[in-house]
Order: structure tokens, then C-alpha cells, then sequence
């Protein structure tokens, strides 16, 4: 089966299926390598940001494969495309849910795992965090912040996983913020994640990471429960 250019609307979705396709149709099979961004970009006409996010989106749900420094191979030829739609119409507390997991084992391991340069660049982040000019760039920044958590773990999956829920929290949020106010965690409650990891403490790192989503996630359940009942 050969790709061809999208048409407008949402490109990243008519990119995924298409790379789904090929994946489904058996051109493209287990263990082969699939073309590269530049390559696909140019056959499908869109971008190449618009590539990487199709390829990551079927690396989270194991469809595809990135290998650093030697390509993208499928893995699967399971269609995830339910499953991801799914998750795109999920509320925000499911989400939020979700990341609340993720964060929590995140914070474990990191406090096992940790090297001294990832307690350096927490630090950094944090303070990033704390200096930001504006709502994006502190949206960037605390984005950045548990990304460095989860990637200090170690664990692949998991920090695949996590990039793809702090993309689809940021998207969430800006979209709750026109809506209602959600609360943001304190300079000092993810200050306290940190010292929890320095310390190698994960049971301490686990709770500090729970207590910067939990006051959220309470806000969240008390408007969908007023939303429930009217």
C-alpha cells in the first residue's frame, strides 16, 4: 500500500492512520524498519513535527519501536486507534488520574535511581520553574520538571508513557483554565519531591509527588460531581 499526501484537518490523526495502515495491510511488517521523518514527511506532505508525534503516538502502545541512533521498526500490528481516541476524549480528572500514577511511581524509583546530576538538573528545572516570565513558559518549565522526574527513573516505558500524558495534561489544562480555576502546586511542594529523591527515600518522594497532584485531582471531582448533579 503506498502513502500518499494528507488532506488538511487534523494532520497528526490522518497521518497516524495512514502510518497505521501500512502497518494493518501488511506492507510495513513485524520487525521491518518503516521509512524515516524526512522520508514520510515528504510523502505524505506534512510536516515533520506532525511525523513525530504519529510515531510517538504508536510507540506508547507498542504498534511502533524507536531504537536511538538506527530508526523506527513495528512491533505489533495491533490497531491502537480506539485506544488512543479514547484518551484524546477523556475529562481531565481521568487524566489527571492517570498522571497522579504515574508521577507517584515516577517519584519511587527516582529516589532509588537517582544519580547526583539528576538531583543538579532537578534543582535547575525547579528554579526555572520558579522565575518563569508567563503562563507558557511556566507551563514549559513544570512540564519539564516531571519529565526530568520520570526520566530519572531509568525506565523506557514508563518515560514514553509519561511524555505522552504530559502533552495531553497540557492540552487539558489550557483548555480547563477558560473554564474554572485549577489550582497550581507551590514552589515548596515540588521542592519537597526533590529533597524526597536526594534523600533516596521513595516512600517520601511517593507522597510529596502524591500531594502536588491530589488538591487538583479534589477539584476536578467536586465539578464533575456538580456537573453530575444538575
Amino acid at each position: 500500500m503506498a502513502l500518499s499526501p494528507v488532506p488538511g484537518g487534523s494532520t497528526v490523526e490522518a497521518v497516524l492512520d495512514q502510518l497505521q495502515a501500512e502497518v494493518t495491510t501488511g506492507s510495513w511488517r513485524i520487525g521491518d524498519r518503516i521509512p524515516g521523518e524526512l522520508d514520510l514527511a515528504s510523502q505524505l506532505g506534512v510536516s515533520r513535527p506532525a511525523v513525530r508525534e504519529a510515531i510517538r503516538a504508536l510507540s506508547h502502545v507498542g504498534v511502533l519501536e524507536v531504537r536511538r541512533g538506527d530508526g523506527t521498526y513495528v512491533r505489533s500490528s495491533a490497531d491502537p486507534r480506539p485506544l488512543l481516541r479514547r484518551v484524546e476524549r477523556a475529562s481531565l480528572r481521568d487524566v489527571f488520574e492517570v498522571q497522579l500514577a504515574y508521577d507517584v511511581q515516577a517519584a519511587k524509583l527516582a529516589a532509588r535511581r537517582r544519580t547526583d546530576a539528576d538531583v543538579e538538573r532537578l534543582q535547575e528545572l525547579l528554579a526555572a520553574r520558579g522565575t518563569a516570565a508567563d503562563a507558557q513558559e511556566f507551563g514549559g518549565a513544570d512540564s519539564h520538571f516531571h519529565l526530568a522526574v520520570v526520566e530519572a527513573t531509568r525506565n523506557p516505558v514508563l518515560i514514553e508513557g509519561c511524555r505522552y500524558y504530559l502533552s495531553r495534561l497540557s492540552d487539558s489544562l489550557s483548555a480547563a483554565q477558560l473554564d474554572c480555576e485549577v489550582p497550581v502546586s507551590s514552589q515548596e511542594a515540588h521542592q519537597a519531591v526533590v529533597d524526597a529523591i536526594a534523600a533516596r527515600d521513595p516512600e517520601a518522594a511517593g507522597r510529596a509527588a502524591a500531594a502536588i497532584v491530589e488538591p487538583t485531582l479534589a477539584v476536578l471531582e467536586t465539578l464533575v460531581e456538580g456537573e453530575e448533579n444538575r
